[in-house]
């Protein structure tokens, strides 16, 4: 069983080629490191006249659900959830780095002032919504660069669908709305931006009924190895609206479940 992550599984496969293999472990539908998937975000903050103390707690996810199914009337696909608390008020240095508006003083008197006062009464929201499965966003095998141990190094292309970025900046529009209902003294938004840090790694080893479009059948059993499971976002055929752990660990307990038959039947 594989479960590296879409990142990492990807990478085992395709360093595992041989003579079998040519292309890499359970390549032979050339698709392994294919459709890498994460998810695209928009992050809006505000400040509030009376004390927050939301360092105090965690992030709160998916509080709205409003926006999570596609609509067509907005003119591109995608759908998502709104987060509250997002990480930036975590502690004072990621709020003094990341978290105050444009033109704010970022030195002296003036900035320690700004954050001895805002940092309780400040509130992040993060949009989280969809990633378009695309063939051109992939991992692959670097043909230059190693790691510490000699194993070529992976590298990844990546750039969101411009309907993912629509999405995003859907978002951030309705968390500007709800900041402001809420009351807030200042709003800005932080630029909505193709993704360069990808949190969760999902869809380069697809699900899929045809060995010639999947790495993996709906049991997560390798098409071309029947000995091999592989039990990680990679399988993901479709990113969700984001936090994929909890779909996977199903995934996972369900696919345990088939390999128990399997050997029971001596299929393994």
């Amino acid at each position: 069983m594989v479960a590296a992550n879409g990142g990492e599984t990807p990478r085992l496969l395709l360093m595992s080629e041989s003579a079998r293999f040519p292309d890499g472990l359970a390549n032979g539908s050339g698709l392994v490191g294919k459709y890498l998937m994460a998810n695209a975000h928009s992050r809006t903050e505000a400040f509030f006249d009376q004390p927050l103390n939301e360092y105090k707690s965690v992030q709160v996810t998916r509080i709205v659900h409003d926006f999570y199914e596609s609509d067509p009337a907005r003119g591109f696909y995608g759908g998502g959830g709104l987060d509250g608390r997002g990480f930036i008020q975590a502690s004072p240095i990621l709020f003094s780095e990341m978290g105050l508006p444009p033109g704010s003083p970022r030195w002296g008197k003036a900035h320690k002032d700004l954050l001895r006062h805002n940092f309780t009464r400040r509130m992040s929201v993060l949009g989280s919504c969809t990633s378009l499965a695309q063939a051109s966003n992939n991992i692959t095998l670097d043909p230059e660069l190693k790691d510490a141990i000699g194993r070529p190094a992976m590298r990844m292309t990546y750039s969101d669908h411009a309907d993912d970025l629509a999405m995003a900046t859907f978002l951030q529009d309705r968390a500007v709305e709800i900041m402001e209902a809420a009351g807030a003294n200042t709003v800005w938004r932080e630029p909505v931006e193709r993704t360069n840090v990808l949190a969760h790694l999902l869809g380069t080893c697809r699900m899929g009924d045809d060995p010639e479009t999947s790495v993996v059948d709906r049991f997560h059993r390798s098409h071309q190895v029947p000995n091999l499971f592989i039990c990680d976002g990679s399988s993901l055929v479709t990113s969700g609206r984001g936090q994929p752990t909890m779909t996977i660990q199903a995934l996972a307990f369900r696919a345990s479940e088939h390999i128990a038959k399997f050997a029971k039947g001596g299929e393994i």
